[in-house]
């Protein structure tokens, strides 16, 4: 007996685009509260499929499916205005898709829940906070 797929379109579908990862990871960053999105200072996404290698040995990595995502910035306290620290670029966060989209199918979150989980973490690692902090900055996004 023939059964009528129930799903929902699929058959033209592509995975997202860097673009539209990019783009997640604005709409999410936007909807963080401004007293966390402060601590950023100017800051910038860059999506990319996976790590360079670079990344891979910084981070002693054996595995590009390890990592979803990387803050690059100025460590705390570190200012053109405070230490005379001039040429600085602005700090960035790193999104990788294929990890990103390898974790999405293998959970029941959104890929929007995931791209705001990995901005979180990433800025709130980088300035220190509790992992109880982070689950209530990603509460107050949705």
């Amino acid at each position: 007996m023939a059964q009528l797929d129930q799903s929902g379109d699929w058959k033209d579908r592509l995975a997202p685009s860097l673009d539209e990862i990019t783009s997640l990871a604005i709409e999410a960053y936007a909807s963080l509260p401004e007293s966390f999105r402060a601590l950023t200072g100017e800051i910038r996404f860059h999506v990319a499929d996976f790590p360079d290698d670079a990344v891979m040995e910084e981070m002693a990595l054996e595995d590009n499916f390890e990592i979803l995502g990387l803050f690059e910035g100025a460590p705390i306290g570190l200012s053109a205005g405070a230490g005379g620290f001039t040429g600085q670029l602005p700090n960035r966060i790193l999104l990788y898709r294929r990890p990103i989209l390898d974790h999405w199918a293998e959970t029941e979150d959104s890929l929007g829940d995931i791209v705001t989980h990995v901005l979180v973490h990433e800025i709130g690692h980088h300035f220190g906070l509790s992992d109880a902090d982070m689950e209530a900055l990603e509460a107050s996004a949705d």
